[in-house]
C-alpha cells in the first residue's frame, strides 16, 4: 500500500510498503482523509518522541471493512489506573497514540483499535470529518478554562488548533474573542469565521488565553496579558523553552493550565459538534503530494492553515 513514511530527522517519502495486518482487537480502516498536525511538523526535527521509520498521522477518519464511517480516537490507556479511572485516560502513564508508538493514518489503510472507533454521521463530509481531532483538543482546551462563556477570551495562533479553540468558544457562547497571529492571511480566517478582534499580538487584558502555538514569546505573552487571576491555557507545543515571569503567576495569581489532548467523552462531543462548525479553512490534497506538502510547511510555509491528506 501507499504511504507517507517519516524516514529520518526532518525527512518523509512517500513509499510502497507492505499492507497493514490487525492485531488482536483490531480492525483495518481505509483513511479517507488524515490531517497533517504542527506537532508532526516540528516533531521531526530531531528522532524523539516519533522514532523513523514511522508512519505519522493522529488525525484521520475512514471506513470499516464493512463501510461503517468512522472517526478514530488515536490515543490508548490502561483503563484501570487511577487516572483512567477518574476519567483523565489521556494522562494514563502508559498511554499510546496512533502515529506515533504505532503507525497512523498516513497511508491508505490503518489497524486501529477497535474501543478507539466512533461512528460519524452521514450529514458531515469528509473533509470536515477530518477536523474532529483537533476540535476534541478544543473542547478539552475549553474545560480546562472554566467554560468562560461571558469573559474576554484571547487566542494566540490562528493555524488549526487556535482556530478550533475560536470555534468551540463562539459555538459555546462566547462574544469577546481576540485572535493574534503573525500570519495576516491566516489571521483574516479568524476574521471570517467570528474573530471580534484580530492582529499580530494581543493587546489589553484578557480572563482567559488559549496558547496554540507553544513558543517561550507566546507563553510570556499569555501571562503578559493576562487580568490578575485569569487562567492561561497551553496547547502549543513548538519548543519546551517557558519564557514567563514565574513571579507575575506568584503576585498576580494567574493560572496555567497544561492541555494535552483529550479523553473520550470529549472527542465525542466534538463528532457531535462538528457538524455546527463552520470549517471552512482546510486544503486536501492526494496522499501521493504529502512529502511535498509537508516538507513546506515544515520549513514555513504558512499556507495551507490545514492541510489534508486523501489516500
Amino acid at each position: 500500500m501507499k504511504a507517507l513514511v517519516f524516514t529520518a530527522p526532518g525527512v518523509v517519502e512517500n513509499q510502497d510498503i507492505p499492507d497493514v495486518v490487525a492485531g488482536d482487537g483490531e480492525e483495518i480502516v481505509h483513511v479517507e482523509r488524515a490531517g497533517i498536525c504542527g506537532s508532526e511538523l516540528h516533531g521531526i526535527a530531531t528522532a524523539g518522541f516519533r522514532v523513523p521509520p514511522m508512519i505519522m498521522g493522529h488525525e484521520f477518519v475512514g471506513r470499516t471493512s464493512d463501510g461503517r464511517r468512522v472517526a478514530v480516537n488515536p490515543l490508548s490507556s490502561c483503563g484501570k489506573c487511577e487516572l483512567c479511572v477518574s476519567g483523565r485516560t489521556q494522562l494514563c502513564r502508559t498511554r499510546s497514540l496512533l502515529g506515533v508508538h504505532s503507525a497512523g493514518g498516513f497511508a491508505e489503510r490503518v489497524a486501529a483499535p477497535i474501543s478507539s472507533m466512533h461512528t460519524i454521521p452521514d450529514d458531515i463530509d469528509w473533509d470536515r470529518a477530518a477536523l474532529i481531532e483537533p476540535i476534541a483538543n478544543a473542547v478539552h482546551a475549553w474545560a480546562l478554562a472554566g467554560s468562560p462563556q461571558d469573559q474576554r477570551i484571547g487566542v494566540i495562533g490562528c493555524g488549526p488548533i487556535g482556530l478550533a479553540c475560536l470555534e468551540v468558544a463562539r459555538s459555546k457562547g462566547a462574544t469577546r474573542i481576540a485572535c493574534a497571529d503573525l500570519s495576516s492571511e491566516r489571521g483574516d480566517v479568524a476574521r471570517a469565521i467570528g474573530a471580534t478582534q484580530v492582529g499580530s499580538s494581543l493587546e489589553g487584558e484578557f480572563d482567559v488565553i488559549f496558547d496554540a502555538v507553544g513558543s517561550a514569546s507566546t507563553r510570556a505573552s499569555s501571562i503578559d496579558h493576562l487580568i490578575s487571576g485569569g487562567t492561561a491555557v497551553w496547547l502549543g507545543l513548538a519548543t519546551p523553552d517557558p519564557g514567563f515571569d514565574a513571579a507575575a503567576v506568584v503576585r498576580f495569581e494567574k493560572n496555567i493550565r497544561g492541555s494535552f489532548a483529550y479523553n473520550d467523552e470529549e472527542f465525542v462531543e466534538a463528532i457531535d459538534l462538528a457538524p455546527q462548525l463552520d470549517l471552512s479553512w482546510f486544503t486536501t490534497y492526494p496522499l501521493a503530494q504529502g512529502a511535498e506538502i509537508f516538507t513546506a510547511l515544515m520549513n514555513g510555509q504558512t499556507t495551507p492553515v490545514k492541510a489534508l491528506l486523501q489516500p
